[in-house]
């Protein structure tokens, strides 16, 4: 036994601990490439921001809203349903060419540049781009809604938007 302790040929303490060492810290760094891999990929996420949202309640009692979405994110986004105050919109038009910065003006009927989507279709916003949407008789909003807020929720396939406004009176 004593001659197994006192072998020249086996390796020392020092050497040991060396060997551990430059083994923990190359581990170390294959875990921190991997994390830095993995959260680099996941940076381009959806990041909808919702701007010059209305709600116009006409002397008829009959109503419009309209709402601004841009896709601020890295990647496109499907916008699946739009509600008002929770109940959602059924007649949607959209102006994919809406200028981020201008306001959105009244119209009792959207026209021209604003196109009907359909029911069962969604809205496709690429990257960077901005579409101004208008609904006619959002919720049952009517003449004793003004003064009042109302929330417009976006849903996409990943999240949920959140947008208050006060209903106002167009004359």
């Amino acid at each position: 036994m004593k001659s197994i302790l006192k072998n020249r040929l086996a390796l020392s303490t020092v050497v040991t601990t060396l060997i551990i060492l430059v083994v923990s810290v190359l581990l170390a760094g294959v875990v921190t490439y991997f994390a830095i891999n993995v959260t680099s990929t996941r940076v381009q996420e959806e990041a909808l921001s919702l701007t010059h949202e209305h709600i116009w309640v006409a002397a008829d009692g009959s109503a419009v809203g309209a709402i601004m979405i841009t896709n601020n994110g890295g990647r496109d986004v499907v916008i699946n349903k739009i509600t008002v105050r929770g109940q959602e919109c059924t007649t949607l038009f959209a102006d994919p060419a809406q200028n981020a910065t201008a306001d959105i003006a009244y119209a009792a009927a959207p026209a021209s540049p604003y196109v009907a989507v359909p029911s069962d279709q969604s809205i496709v916003l690429p990257s960077g781009e901005t579409v101004g949407v208008m609904m006619t008789s959002p919720d049952s909003i009517g003449i004793n809604d003004i003064g009042t807020t109302a929330a417009f929720t976006v849903f996409t396939s990943q999240a949920m938007y959140y947008k208050e406004t006060n209903i106002q009176a167009y004359a």
